[in-house]
Parts: structure tokens; C-alpha cells; sequence
């Protein structure tokens, strides 16, 4: 039963296969029962429709822009088909849509993190009817698009986190992997953050839900992925680049062999080997594999297109805080002015920063939740972004952030002195200058070793572009070994230095809302995922699930590994079908051989382009002193 269902599958998917086979049978049938005649009008018949259809599409293809590669496979069967090589023709359609079930089968390989990621998406939640009972366990079901902020959910052991939550009750043991590419459980407490797309461990845990489905970590992941499918890779420009010469060079030689043999059918067995499936299946393959094989280390690239540009990048452009540090500054110090106390500074500033979406705003909540002050409600509250926060609280106007924001409402604003690495946070109440919020923010382990890495690696110019105060950035970029650092930048600055760097390629890295529109301005932009806000992922080409900078150069390592391999298809399979058509020339390989021959030379470059699939990841260590001397002597061979 299983094999017919599963044969009736193939004949539904690979219909022109099912039918080439049941008219070769009864060609060779009526062949063999002396109606040759009857044999070759069907052949004639049944072929004539396939060119039809085939160079109907081939047309489709030139309305759009692109070459019709197909023409070859046209001229091909037209000229088996003249010669009255009609088995030929058949075996030519034979290959022709085999060598599409061979695409579709390479293409569901080489794409099956993704499908993956796509098909662990969550439907259902179990929405507790009693959520302030801590002996209830009686739960509705939902449809996960229908969950509420706020509600209560109840997640049974192996099931997947329905949307982004806090633990409320007891520890839990969590499976990311699908997220941040993290092999081992991470395990979480009562008010930690839950991702959605998280699998949960061996014991039943409840979440209040914090986000709805549609803002929650795996749909945005989910969008990405289906942006990533639907994209068109740049493969349809590299195939157009090498189909013209490659289709006059075929038609040449075997016009030359034609006039040299003297017969017409000399024509047909060349062209017969004039295969474009490198350029057709091969290539597309290839990056498909690349998107794969980057969603499997972690970062979420948006289309072939960006598989491409991060292949070639040639400048680097870093954002710093929540990048190039780990984005959760903490609060070492209070400085207040006179007139004003620490702890009712802290209040004041607190309060105001509950309206802002800047990563310091979280440390110093933070900081005044720990020491137990009272956070007071804002009656109006705006925030300029990269800039800072303005609340009316208990009637009182106070303003936080950078010192030349705040000093606009108060004059007397002095800037603090500051150790390397430290930043700070201004605060006027009432336009007076009340002192100074000082925070530090630890650069990330692997940040020095990223930056090394992609200097080391052809990428000519990395730079920062931060909106913090020059100090503090000049700090974080000598210890992570940048040079050249623009500091205090507001978002349209940070867009116009992206856009007139050179070289080109330019890959901006950062978080945030601030940073939304340089992403969206520059060549590649990418987000770091697990922690940065909507706006930034959606404005990015690519996007870190792993809150990790390591995944970044694991991104590019496997975008270069991957364009290298769709060229080498793309060469590998034009340089056996122009020697197999040199050789054909002499009149050795049949037409019917030759037909058979090119499917062998499709199915070479397709399992080469599958070579996509273990690119390989980045070696951050530093290189040894031969390894550099090797380095060196190669550039300068290249060069």
C-alpha cells in the first residue's frame, strides 16, 4: 500500500516523467511489432508538445529580463527529432524533466532548515481558565493568534512555547536550538524571558504571555525564513552572465562538426551534450544550501541575494552598545548636584526611563528596582530617539539622556568625567541640571576576535558608528582593535557615513530601533536577533538568533564557502559539456548516449552544489606567525 501511494506521489509531482517512460514503452513496443511508422509520429507528436511547453516558458523567461536557457534544450530535440534520432529526442525529454525531479529534490535538501524552522511554528496554547488558582490545572485551547498580553498559559512538557512569556512559577528547562542554533537546554527561573519556538523540558511549566504571536521571537523568526524562500538568488544574474556565451560556443562547434562531417546528424549529437543545468539547477542549489546551512548556525539571512553581498564584503561598520558589548550596562554610580540626594535622583530617572526603548534605560530600572525605590507614574512622557526622555511626573518635567539633549532644558549642564568604558546618563528636573547617572557596559567576550578574524579575511576598512559619547567609544574600539570610531552620531549621520563608505560592499552590524534605518541603508545590514527590537530585524538583510557576534563571522564564512561552490558548479558542469561536445564532434558518443550522458553531467554538478550544505564556520583563533607569512605570500601572488 505504502508503494503505491507513494508511486502515485511521484507520478503526481514528475507528471512529464511518467509520461515520457509510458510513450517510450509503446514506441519500442510498436517498434518491435513492425508499425515503425506509427512509432515515430507519436515520438514526433509527443515531443512536439514538450517544445511547445518548453519554449513557452523560455519566452515567459525573456518577457522578465532573463535569458531563455532552455533554447538549447529546444534546439536539441528539434534537431534529433529532423535528423530522425526519435529515441534520442525522447531520451532528451527524459533527461530535460528528470533533470527537474533531480532540482526539485536537491532544492528540498539543500532547504530543509529551513521547512524545519517553518514547521515547528506553533498553532495552539493552553490558555489557563483559572490563572490566579496555583492548584488549577484546567486550561482552554487556543489558537496561538488569538492569545492575549497578559494571559496565563500552561506549557506541557515537550511542547513548543506558543509566543514569548515569563516563567511564573517554578524553574524550567528549555530547548533554543531552533532559535539560537544552542545545543544544550538552557534552563530558566521565575521572571526570566521565555522565547516562543522554545521546547520545553520534561516538567509542565506557566508563562504569562508578553508579547502577541505576531511580535513574538519565532513569527518574526518565521517571517524571515518564508522572506528567505521566496527570494529570487542572484543566481538568475549569474545565470544570464554566462548563458549567451555559452549557448553560442555550443551552437558554434556543433555547426563546425556539422560542416566538417557533412551530415546533419552530427549537429544533433553534439548538441545533444549542451546541458545548461549548472547554470538552471546547479547554482540555485548551491545558495539554497547557504541559506540552509547559515539558519543551521544561527542566523537568519533573508535571500541569495544577501548570500552574495556578505560573500564580498569589503567594509565593516559596528554599532557598539548591545553589538560590539553585551548591551546590558549596569549602574555603578550616582552623582547628584546639589540640592538633589542619590536615591531620589535614581527614583526621578527611573521613573522617566520606563518610556524609553534605550539600552541604558534597562540598567537603571534596574538599578533602582533593586534598591527598592518607588517608580512614580508619568502623566505625559516622549522619547527622541538615540537622544533621550522627557516625563512630566508628579507635575515635575524631568529630562534623561545625553548631555547635549538635556542641556537644551537646562543650561547648566556640565559633562562628567569619565573612566574608559563608562557612559552616563544626564538628568534636569525642572530645567536644572540634577546630576549624572554613571553605567558600564562589559565589550563582548568574542568581539575583539570577530573584528581580527575579518581583517584577516579580505575585509579592508571596520569602523564604529555609535550615537555614545566619544570616550566611551574610543574605549570599547581599542579593545576590540578598531581604529576608526564616529561617535555621537544621531541615525541619519550613522546612514550617510554608511553610504559613502569605501569599499563596497558595506555590512553594518547593530541593535535596536536606532538603528533600523542604517540597516535598511546599508549593502547588508545585520540584526542581532535575540535580544534587538522588531524594527531592526525587519529592516535588516540578515538577522543573529544567537546572542553572539561569533555567529556573524560563521555568516560570512559560509556565504564566501557558498558562492565559490555555485561558480565552481557553474564551471565544472560548462567545462564537461564543452569537452564531451569536442569529443562528440568526431561522431564517438551517439545522440541517444549523449542524452544519457549529460543527465550524468547534471547530476555531477548537483551533488557538487550540495557541497553548500557544510560550509564551513569561522576560525577565530589568531593565525600563527607561518600561517600570516602564508597569508601574505598569497596576497601578494594574487595581487
Amino acid at each position: 500500500m505504502g508503494l503505491i501511494k507513494a508511486a502515485v506521489t511521484a507520478v503526481r509531482r514528475y507528471p512529464v516523467i511518467f509520461a515520457t517512460i509510458v510513450v517510450a514503452v509503446v514506441v519500442i513496443v510498436l517498434s518491435a511489432a513492425g508499425s515503425a511508422s506509427a512509432a515515430k509520429w507519436l515520438t514526433i507528436a509527443f515531443v512536439s508538445v514538450v517544445i511547445a511547453w518548453t519554449a513557452l516558458g523560455m519566452i515567459r523567461d525573456v518577457m522578465r529580463g532573463h535569458v531563455g536557457l532552455d533554447i538549447l534544450a529546444v534546439i536539441a530535440m528539434v534537431a534529433t527529432l529532423a535528423v530522425g534520432e526519435y529515441i534520442a529526442s525522447l531520451v532528451i525529454v527524459l533527461m530535460l524533466s528528470g533533470g527537474e525531479a533531480l532540482e526539485d529534490y536537491a532544492s528540498r535538501r539543500a532547504k530543509r532548515e529551513l521547512t524545519a524552522l517553518l514547521d515547528r511554528s506553533p498553532q495552539r496554547a493552553h490558555v489557563l481558565v483559572h490563572p490566579n488558582d496555583p492548584s488549577s490545572a484546567e486550561s482552554q485551547d487556543a489558537d496561538v493568534d488569538d492569545v492575549r498580553i497578559g494571559d496565563i498559559l500552561l506549557v506541557r512538557p515537550s511542547e513548543i512555547v506558543p509566543v514569548d512569556g515569563v516563567l511564573v512559577a517554578g524553574t524550567g528547562s528549555f530547548d533554543e536550538s531552533s532559535l539560537t542554533g544552542e545545543s544544550m537546554p538552557v534552563s530558566r527561573t521565575v521572571g526570566d524571558e521565555v522565547l516562543s519556538g522554545s521546547v520545553n523540558g520534561a516538567q509542565a511549566v506557566r508563562l504569562r504571555a508578553t508579547r502577541r504571536a505576531a511580535d513574538s521571537q519565532y513569527q518574526q523568526v518565521v517571517a524571515l525564513v518564508r522572506s528567505a524562500q521566496e527570494s529570487r538568488a542572484p543566481v538568475v544574474r549569474l545565470a544570464d552572465r554566462f548563458a549567451i556565451p555559452f549557448t553560442l560556443v555550443s551552437l558554434v562547434i556543433a555547426g563546425a562538426a556539422w560542416a566538417i562531417a557533412g551530415t546533419p546528424v552530427r549537429f544533433a549529437e553534439v548538441l545533444v551534450l549542451a546541458t545548461p543545468c549548472p547554470l538552471l539547477i546547479a547554482a540555485p542549489v548551491a545558495f539554497l544550501g547557504g541559506l540552509s546551512r547559515t539558519a543551521r548556525a544561527g542566523v537568519i539571512v533573508k535571500g541569495g541575494q544577501v548570500i552574495e553581498q556578505l560573500a564580498r564584503v569589503r567594509s565593516a561598520a559596528f554599532d557598539k552598545t548591545g553589538t560590539l558589548t553585551l548591551g546590558a550596562p549596569r549602574l555603578i554610580d550616582v552623582r547628584p548636584e546639589p540640592g538633589f540626594d542619590a536615591d531620589g535622583l535614581l527614583a526621578l530617572a527611573a521613573s522617566a526611563e520606563e518610556y524609553s526603548t534605550h539600552v541604558l534605560a534597562a540598567g537603571i530600572h534596574a538599578a533602582a528596582v533593586e534598591r527598592g525605590l518607588t517608580l512614580l507614574p508619568a502623566t505625559t512622557a516622549s522619547e527622541q530617539a538615540t537622544n533621550g526622555v522627557t516625563a512630566t511626573i508628579e507635575g515635575r518635567e524631568i529630562v534623561v539622556g545625553k548631555p547635549a539633549f538635556v542641556a537644551q532644558v537646562a543650561p547648566g549642564t556640565v559633562r562628567a568625567a569619565l573612566d574608559p568604558g563608562h557612559a552616563a546618563a544626564y538628568v534636569a528636573v525642572d530645567g536644572v541640571f540634577a546630576g549624572v547617572l554613571v553605567l558600564a557596559d562589559a565589550v563582548r567576550p568574542e568581539s575583539a576576535a570577530v573584528v581580527g578574524w575579518l581583517r584577516r579575511t579580505g575585509v579592508e576598512r571596520v569602523t564604529m558608528l555609535t550615537g555614545d559619547a566619544r570616550s566611551t567609544a574610543h574605549s570599547i574600539a581599542e579593545q576590540v582593535g578598531i581604529d576608526e570610531v564616529h561617535a555621537e552620531l544621531l541615525p541619519a549621520e550613522k546612514v550617510a557615513l554608511a553610504g559613502g563608505m569605501q569599499p563596497r560592499p558595506v555590512m553594518m552590524v547593530g541593535d535596536g530601533v536606532n538603528d533600523a534605518p542604517v540597516l535598511a541603508a546599508a549593502d547588508v545590514g545585520v540584526a542581532m536577533g535575540a535580544r534587538g527590537s522588531t524594527a531592526a530585524g525587519e529592516a535588516a538583510d540578515a538577522v543573529v538568533l544567537k546572542d553572539s557576534l561569533r555567529n556573524l563571522a560563521d555568516a560570512v564564512s559560509i556565504s564566501r564557502h557558498t558562492l565559490q561552490v555555485a561558480y565552481v558548479a557553474i564551471g565544472i558542469g560548462i567545462a564537461l559539456s564543452i569537452g564531451l561536445m569536442l569529443v562528440a564532434t568526431t561522431g564517438v558518443i551517439p545522440a541517444v548516449v549523449g542524452a544519457f550522458v549529460q543527465e550524468g553531467v547534471d547530476l555531477a554538478t548537483i551533488l557538487y552544489a550540495l557541497r553548500a550544505l557544510r560550509a564551513p564556520t569561522a576560525d577565530l583563533a589568531a593565525p600563527t606567525a607561518d600561517q600570516t607569512a602564508a597569508a601574505s605570500s598569497s596576497a601578494s601572488a594574487g595581487a
